[in-house]
């Protein structure tokens, strides 16, 4: 494992804690939010925080930042998969698709059920 996935790792179980805390969850709530998903090999279930880009009623678009040194995207990628998003106290589930534009960038689209 590298440097940056420990440091992501402590991180990750640092923050999550912090987004059901009162006050500070809140405002933690306005950009970031808990996925949950089954890995396509694995077959576990994984959590992990995130930070959204764009949410409406509809959707949530989640911007991978250096995604060639991450691997949950690629649950995503290129066909969709179930996920829950947990912003605040609400969970919602939806499907998620990943895609790597022109720069080798990665943006995840969540479409929330009805």
């Amino acid at each position: 494992m590298s440097f940056f996935q420990n440091a992501a790792k402590v991180f990750n179980k640092a923050v999550t804690p912090l987004l059901s805390a009162p006050v500070v969850g809140d405002r933690l709530a306005k950009s970031m939010a808990v996925i949950s998903y089954t890995g396509r090999r694995t077959g576990k279930t994984f959590s992990t925080p995130v930070n959204y880009q764009k949410r409406d009623d509809d959707s949530l678009i989640i911007g991978v930042m250096m995604p060639d040194s991450k691997t949950w995207w690629r649950n995503f990628y290129p066909d969709p998969a179930p996920i829950t998003v947990a912003i605040g106290d609400t969970a919602r589930t939806g499907t998620a698709v990943a895609q790597r534009d022109e720069k080798r960038g990665v943006r995840v689209k969540v479409t929330f059920e009805a």
